[in-house]
């Protein structure tokens, strides 16, 4: 999950590399660190523990001014790599913090994804002599580089043997300074991208990272590494090897950056601004698939070949399989409750780490759709891979349509959200579940499992979301009221039944993510079968009522929580009877709207909720403990 950037050019490369950091510390945020090599191929190395800033701090004035200088004197390029850390061995500490060298500090090395089998290559060097310095499964790599730089002068065949060694993910970038005209980089099972373009005075450079993100702003020409391939960047150019040694071509794309700016736009953080993104993102959704109550839903909007196609594969399919991880998971739950009442067709969700763990039943009737915000997520990827060997066809629900999981499905659906920078996510869960909303919609008019009116009905119906979404935005006073009235609680219950079941995880997801507070989320239903007694005075419960079969059932939950002395919160969409309302102690309401798709309007007072609570406790709400924004080691 941590984020990697290498320069070649005639850049000043510190400045820019720890520039193009700053857009990656969404991957990370535990250290960071840069290495570059100086006029005389002298290796310099700065890292720190914690955020990018404790690295600018430490750097050399000249190394922060974002300068163009003449030709080094010796006539090789401006060249240097850099790392933002979330830790997987080791501890967030200046030692464990990338770059890594070897012992003889000949080369620096940085390193996302986990290399497994880092132990044993860590003891058969110790055994020759090699001196480790960090607990780290990375340095292994490095150090098993410069053992082998010792016999052999070509270092591309260096890195060949030193890979063909390693067992496990990564993506790595490396610099030496026997070889200081040349940035070597790799990619297995983690995501890896190399720039192409050219600086003001025209002359060639070459930015390598794990994100396009880091690379746009300097060029939209980008190479999409594969796995097992080895690229060596040099003043005579670029070439690029698998790992038999043979040479690929490149292949060079032109990306549009529109999609990739970051920007907080005024608000005093990015969670607070994409949750107020939402109605745009259900907009942008929608826009060309659903133009009209009285057209048909064009799912993927690309082509009428592909769409065809896609219709095609949607008419023969007995079953649908839905895999995610954390949000995307929580997505998935929401469109199978949809899809399997308007559709009729079976729909399991499953945890992307433990379907590509056991022998999952899939077969070429199956639709298995990956949902993944980055399409990055390495358990998902992993997921699609495998349906892929047992013959499914798979389509990815993903925000980002240059992504692992875009470029491998048979068919992508774009959930059009936007760059996601706070690593809670919420526009990519209402993203998500609108696309889920499209495709039900869509499969229930191809199957005529709804009656015109009926599918006219629901069309109509999605067509408001947005505006009744920011309606619930437009009121967002109480519950910063109710931020500050539960913010000390040490645990809160979320519970809810039905479509909205999965809002209840989600939302003790967000609160537990940023705030910290233990939160859990339940079907009312489970409340009497073992989590009711956690509850006392001093455990909020939030509960979601909304408008349909369970709304009576949900009250009587409630009430069996009132009868533990918990305090109730009730978030609905439909008047509580007076007789009742004496069972919560605040009541939140929100706009009407048919059931299917409440969905879309509880989950933002949650949202919200969230974020109050952890402002008001003074927690890092765009970048908690622990967490990463994108997830691409297991």
């Amino acid at each position: 999950m941590c984020g990697i950037v290498g320069y070649l050019g005639q850049k000043s490369p510190v400045p820019l590399i720890v520039d193009s950091l700053r857009t990656l510390e969404y991957r990370g945020y535990d250290s960071a660190g840069v290495a570059y090599l100086d006029d005389e191929s002298l290796l310099h190395v700065y890292k720190a523990s914690g955020k990018l800033l404790n690295l600018e701090g430490i750097l050399p004035n000249e190394l922060r001014l974002p300068t163009l200088p003449a030709e080094s004197v010796n006539g090789h390029r401006n060249i240097g790599i850099g790392h933002i850390r979330w830790a997987t061995h080791g501890a967030a500490t200046n030692v464990n913090a990338h770059p890594h060298t070897g012992s003889r500090q000949e080369i620096a090395l940085v390193h996302n994804g986990i290399i497994e089998n880092f132990y044993e290559l860590r003891q058969e060097l110790q055994a020759k002599g090699h001196q480790f310095v960090s607990e780290t499964d990375t340095e292994s790599v490095v150090q098993l580089l410069e053992h082998l730089a010792e016999t052999e002068t070509d270092f591309s065949k260096v890195i060949l043997k030193a890979l063909q060694k390693l067992q496990g993910a990564y993506a790595l970038t490396v610099i030496s300074k026997k070889f200081p005209n040349h940035l070597y980089a790799a990619r297995h099972q983690a995501p890896l991208v190399v720039g192409v373009g050219k600086d003001q005075n025209g002359n060639d450079e070459y930015i390598v990272a794990s994100d396009a993100v880091a690379i746009v702003n300097h060029t939209n020409r980008l190479i999409y590494l594969k796995d097992g391939e080895i690229v060596e960047i040099s003043p005579a150019g670029l070439r690029i090897m698998n790992l038999q040694g043979e040479q690929v071509e490149p292949v060079i794309e032109t990306i549009s950056t529109d999609p990739l700016t970051i920007d907080k736009k005024g608000y005093k953080h990015f969670m607070l601004k994409e949750i107020y993104e939402q109605p745009d993102v259900v907009r942008n959704s929608l826009t060309g698939r659903l133009q009209s109550i009285h057209q048909p839903i064009w799912i993927l909007g690309d082509t009428p070949e592909q769409e065809g196609r896609f219709d095609a594969h949607l008419s023969a399919i007995n079953r649908i399989v839905i895999i995610g991880c954390g949000t995307s998971y929580n997505a998935g739950l929401v469109g199978k409750y949809f899809i399997e009442e308007l559709v009729q067709l079976p729909v399991e969700v499953e945890a992307a780490g433990e379907f590509r763990y056991r022998n999952p039943f899939i077969s070429d009737r199956d639709l298995v759709i990956t949902m993944s915000q980055s399409g990055e997520t390495a358990d998902t990827l992993a997921a699609l891979r495998l349906s892929h060997q047992k013959g499914a066809k798979v389509l990815t629900l993903t925000n980002r349509e240059d992504s692992s999981m875009a470029r491998e499905a048979d068919f992508v659906m774009p959930v059009r959200a936007g760059v996601e920078v706070s690593v809670a996510a919420t526009k990519s869960f209402t993203a998500q579940i609108t696309a889920l909303y499209l495709l039900g919609l869509s499969l229930a008019e191809k199957r005529q499992t709804l009656a015109p009116e009926q599918l006219e009905s629901l069309k109509a119906e999605l067509l408001k979301m947005p505006a009744r979404i920011e309606s619930v935005l437009h009121n967002t006073e109480p519950l910063q009221v109710l931020a500050r009235k539960y913010g000390q609680a040490r645990d809160v219950l979320f519970i809810a039944r039905g479509v909205n079941f999965p809002v209840a995880l989600e939302g003790a997801l967000k609160l537990k993510e940023i705030s910290y507070i233990h939160a859990e989320g339940y079907s009312g239903s489970e409340l009497k079968h073992g989590p009711i007694a956690m509850l006392d005075s001093n455990v909020p419960v939030v509960s979601v009522l909304t408008k349909g079969p369970v709304f009576e059932k949900m009250i009587s939950n409630c009430q069996e929580a009132k009868a533990r002395e918990a305090r109730l919160i009730g978030i609905t969409n439909t008047p509580v009877p007076n007789e009742l309302r004496d069972t919560f102690e605040d009541i939140l309401e929100i706009p009407e709207s048919v059931e299917h798709f409440s969905p879309m309007l509880t989950t933002i007072p949650l949202q919200l909720l969230a974020y109050y609570m952890a402002e008001y406790l003074g927690k890092d709400v765009d970048q908690p403990r622990n967490l990463a924004k994108s997830v691409t080691v297991e």
